[in-house]
């Protein structure tokens, strides 16, 4: 098996690291990273500015450019086989509920679903990143889990989070439902040492909500949450509803 392995922290992270070592045990795996971190740069491409690649001493591709953009090249222009799968991540923090929405390593995924390669995306709801070198057991567990299937859906890609406890003491696996979250106090305006004002987004209190198989609830009980992700955004449950207000011009 071929396994292309990437992530939105860069190629230096502890997470893509663990998950590369972790994929090892089931093919011939192949690093192809941001040069630097490019956390919520969702599934942004770069075309206003060329993109170089560079190959590190121990066979990884470096990429200034965001996930997206390595998924890309990796496929087309740097390797020599096509992928048989997708693995990005470890992603230093959670990606649950609206996060996938914005979040670079699930975007890498999700455009490797796009080309046709079926691909998974995996997180850390803790903080404390460089404990993510104890996870390369259960990771190793997640993807033999998945990928011993015998078919992989289409169209689809799946979205797993960590939870924040010893590997040790995980649970187990739960296939979840994307939750529901709203960041409160996320702005901060302030002046900058020449008394010019700026704002930072980012930060301020979480909040949850959902049905009790969303993934927030799985991580939160000690669970590696398991969520499906489909391409489709189509919300077929008001198709008909809408198509009766008989829009027209």
């Amino acid at each position: 098996m071929k396994i292309l392995c990437t992530n939105d922290d860069g190629y230096l992270a502890t997470g893509i690291g663990v998950l590369a070592s972790a994929a090892s045990s089931l093919g011939v795996v192949t690093v192809v990273a941001p040069d630097r971190e490019q956390s919520a740069t969702s599934h942004s491409l770069t075309l206003h500015n060329p993109l170089r690649a560079r190959r590190t001493p121990d066979g990884a591709y470096v990429v200034d450019g965001t996930p997206t953009d390595c998924v890309i090249l990796a496929v087309n222009e740097l390797l020599e086989d096509r992928p048989d799968v997708c693995v990005s991540g470890v992603n230093h923090g959670p990606n649950l509920g609206e996060d996938v929405l914005y979040s670079g390593t699930v975007a890498a995924a999700m455009e490797a679903t796009v080309i046709g390669i079926p691909a998974i995306a995996l997180s850390y709801v803790g903080r404390k990143h460089e404990e993510l070198a104890g996870w390369e057991p259960v990771v190793r567990s997640v993807l033999e889990s998945i990928l011993r299937q015998d078919r992989f859906p289409e169209d689809t890609l799946f979205n797993v989070n960590l939870p924040s406890v010893d590997p040790s003491e995980v649970k187990g696996m739960k296939v979840t439902s994307l939750g529901r979250r709203r960041y409160a106090d996320s702005i901060t305006r302030a002046n900058d040492p020449s008394g010019k004002e700026y704002f930072w987004i980012g930060g301020g209190d979480v909040i949850w909500r959902g049905d009790a198989d969303s993934d927030f609830q799985a991580v939160e009980d000690g669970y590696v949450s398991v969520t499906p992700l489909h391409l489709d955004l189509t919300n077929y449950k008001l198709l008909e509803e809408i198509r009766a207000w008989n829009l027209d011009l």
